[in-house]
């Protein structure tokens, strides 16, 4: 590279593309500052690389505070690709530079040795319940007052092998040792690589425990530093994915989640998703370290930081763990009750003493416990209230029901909402909703140790979200009781629960603030996406506005399509807009859906797969059932499935012959998919896919970003929409040598109108997406064939 930039060195290729030498400029210039990129980079703009090389070049000067890139992503493709892009730079790295070391964070399941080899009474859908019991056994084995070591716990685990081995009854060992004659050894081995111990769990004078934590405890030097444990050099080894963590680490004899937490510090690159940022529990308990000035933050597919967000620091408390809590409870004071009738027991002088080491009394439990059942009570009050009057025939009619909301207060004006009203009503004041969390905290310890199991505990998580109920703010947040459907034969005839789950709801509406908050804890970074625009927008649902106020640099870049304009065609097609007002429901004959069933027709007889959206899955339903009758392709419909169908769904459609995938713009196969070479030749959307305004908690979002940012309907819902849009028509285009057509389908796109949102476009798909109308529509088509023939 002439006249090679300081980042030279960590771009993983010979030369960077034009957007990507500006926008590495640019991150590198604001981190220099404590601040940060916003990035709209279309499709080969190469933002990963270009994301890498800007944090890495702050890492590796002496000069920089930062010590480490955090990468999020949403989007488990996009994750891939940063761990590709890193061992792109890793194999171009100059002579003489040691590699860059890196680490992708997991799940428990998907590096816990027993869950991975379903051993040990662990699976996927209980490790988190079974890891906490056993390194909690473990802990108290080892501990202050425990009854051995953990070099007595390992040494004990690992006996059990050398004592098969020493007996001649089986043939080798993880050293490759061994007599050579008899059967293998039995032990576990996890994708292939044997550990020091056997198949299951071990168990110490009757209490099972776990040697893979144990041998990470037992590596753990006496200042407590977690780095220390970990069983191999990293220097050489740059990028640590979680199958060569588990090999290494199980190998070793330690516990691989462990060790992903001690090297969560002392990589250099961190690979996550949101919730590593933003969870409040994840970031307490397992990556706490990484909130700082030293860490250079890269957010992608940064537009859905907002939804993904607001999802994460909402809450809520389901009906079942309300009941489940109160159970917790009773088994805690029941003890100390039976107690004053004379009948003493060593669980009541439990229960006393792990009270007493703590601030909460045995009148308190009870109290908490009232409130539980009462509020149980008022729950079940409201959900029949509610179906009464909404529907009055339910009892007979449960199968017919629908997913529902009631609100606990108005959406659209900020006030107490009705359950704490009926609290206060009830005598159940501030005491009692601010001790919810403490109350849970003790009766999981207690609990812990009166029951040998590791079932999740409902308590602690109750209290939680009761307290933050009690706690957070009336603008900010919207309660409400969420009724999801399902079919549980158990209840009473004659109750909603067989028919419906019931939550009590505590919805985030403004996820500003706490984005913005995170955000400003780390020393700088890069926010990006593929449909960023309109910045303006973005930057304030984001935080980042204030953080700009606060004296942090924010800066911008926008880059479109830079592969061939003449292989793609793009069209916004002033067809009626397609509201719900103007195509009434599924099924009804009127202008509006003959215009888009013509037009959709038109695109989806050529040649190649093509991809429909709509606003919803009842719209995709439609236009499936539509376009059979029409046209003699293949027509493959996306219904509201689990990861299993949606995958089957997607290999259906890649192979073979051209097909037409009908889908909601709403769902996941309209972004984060890769579609690249012959997969797509064309998509079309039909309609802005803005969500049910109806629903209350979408009318409080709104009304919570109109008192924030004052065009709240827009904020909210309209350039999310528009975006959702832009994702889709995005997935054609990914290379420089691929064709294919791309149209928005709806006149809300095509020209300025009082509800259009065309000016939401960035310039340069302003420009593309030349309006067109439907009668001309297949002319235009005709003419892009005949250009590229």
């Amino acid at each position: 590279m002439t006249d090679a930039p300081p980042w030279a060195d960590v771009f993983g290729h010979e030369e960077p593309y034009p957007e990507q030498a500006d926008g590495i400029d640019a991150a590198v210039d604001a981190a220099a500052e404590g601040g940060f990129l916003a990035l709209e980079g279309a499709c080969g703009t190469g933002k990963t690389m270009l994301a890498l090389t800007a944090g890495l070049d702050r890492v590796r000067d002496p000069d920089s505070p930062f010590e480490r890139v955090l990468v999020l992503t949403s989007v488990k493709q996009q994750l891939r690709q940063f761990e590709t892009d890193l061992a792109t730079i890793n194999r171009n790295l100059p002579d003489g530079y040691d590699p860059i070391s890196g680490l992708t964070l997991v799940g428990k399941a998907d590096v816990c040795p027993y869950a991975r080899e379903n051993r040990g009474g662990v699976d996927r859908g209980n490790v988190y319940e079974r890891c906490e019991g056993l390194r909690e056994r473990t802990r108290g084995l080892v501990g202050e007052g425990g009854s051995t070591t953990t070099s007595n716990l390992v040494s004990e685990a690992r006996s059990q092998q050398v004592g098969l081995l020493d007996s001649g009854s089986t043939g080798g060992n993880p050293s490759g040792g061994g007599t050579g004659e008899g059967p293998a050894a039995d032990y576990l081995t996890v994708d292939g690589e044997p550990t020091p111990y056997r198949p299951d769990t071990e168990t110490f004078r009757d209490v099972e425990f776990c040697p893979f934590y144990a041998g990470f405890l037992d590596d753990l030097p006496e200042d407590g530093d977690p780095a220390e444990a970990v069983p191999f050099d990293l220097t050489d080894r740059g990028h640590v994915g979680p199958d060569e963590l588990v090999r290494l680490a199980a190998g070793h004899g330690s516990c691989p989640h462990s060790i992903m937490g001690a090297l969560v510090p002392e990589v250099e690159v961190v690979i996550g998703n949101y919730y590593h940022a933003f969870d409040p529990m994840t970031t307490s308990t397992f990556t706490g370290p990484l909130l700082d000035e030293s860490t250079f933050v890269v957010c992608d597919e940064a537009h859905m930081l907002e939804p993904r967000v607001r999802d994460l620091v909402s809450d809520a408390v389901a009906d079942a763990s309300l009941r489940d809590a109160e159970a917790e409870l009773t088994r805690v004071v029941q003890p100390v009750e039976f107690e004053s009738t004379g009948a003493a027991t060593d669980d009541a002088d439990l229960v006393r003493g792990e009270l007493a080491d703590s601030d909460v009394t045995v009148e308190e439990v009870s109290r908490v416990r009232a409130f539980y059942r009462d509020l149980r009570e008022e729950l079940d009050r409201r959900v029949t209230d509610h179906l009464d009057r909404e529907r009055p025939d339910w009892r007979a009619a449960m199968r017919e029901l629908e997913d529902g909301e009631i609100p606990l207060r108005d959406p659209e004006e900020p006030a107490e909402d009705a359950i704490t009203t009926w609290a206060r009503r009830e005598g159940y004041d501030d005491r009692v909703w601010a001790r919810t969390a403490a109350v849970g905290a003790v009766v999981k310890r207690v609990l812990d140790s009166l029951e040998d199991d590791d079932k999740r505990r409902a308590a602690p998580g109750v209290g939680r979200t009761l307290n933050a109920w009690y706690r957070e703010g009336h603008e900010e947040f919207f309660r409400a009781i969420d009724l999801e459907r399902t079919v549980d034969e158990t209840a009473p005839p004659d109750s909603w629960r067989r028919a419906y789950n019931a939550s009590l709801a505590l919805y985030n509406c403004l996820p500003s603030e706490p984005i913005g908050e995170r955000l400003a804890e780390f020393g700088g970074g890069v926010l990006m996406s593929a449909t960023l625009e309109p910045m303006a927008v973005f930057r304030e649902v984001t935080g980042l506005d204030h953080l700009e106020a606060s004296g942090r640099p924010v800066v911008e870049r926008t880059y479109g399509l830079t592969f061939p304009a003449e292989h793609r065609a793009s069209f916004a097609v002033d067809a009626p807009k397609f509201t719900h007002g103007n195509r009434g429901a599924p099924g009804e004959e009127n202008g509006t859906r003959v215009a888009y069933l013509d037009a959709v027709a038109r695109i989806a007889a050529r040649e190649g797969n093509v991809l429909v959206g709509t606003p919803n899955y009842a719209e995709a339903s439609w236009m499936a059932a539509a376009l059979a009758d029409r046209i003699g392709k293949p027509i493959l419909l996306d219904e509201s499935s689990g990861d299993r169908e949606t995958e089957s769904l997607k290999d259906d459609f890649f192979s073979g012959d051209g097909k037409v995938l009908v889908t909601s713009l709403r769902g996941t196969l309209t972004e984060g998919v890769d579609y690249r070479g012959d997969r797509l030749a064309a998509a079309v959307v039909c309609g802005v896919p803005i969500i049910n305004t109806a629903r209350p908690r979408t009318r409080a979002v709104v009304a919570a970003y109109d008192r924030r940012f004052d065009a709240g309907f827009e904020t909210a819902l309209t350039v999310p929409a528009v975006r959702k849009a832009r994702q889709a028509v995005g997935r054609v285009i990914r290379g420089p040598d691929e064709r294919g057509v791309r149209v928005l389908l709806d006149a809300r796109y095509a020209r300025d109108s009082w509800n259009g949102v065309r000016g939401y476009l960035p310039e340069h798909e302003r420009e593309e997406f030349q309006p067109v109308s439907t009668d001309m529509l297949g002319f235009a088509l005709d003419r892009f064939d005949s250009s590229t023939d």
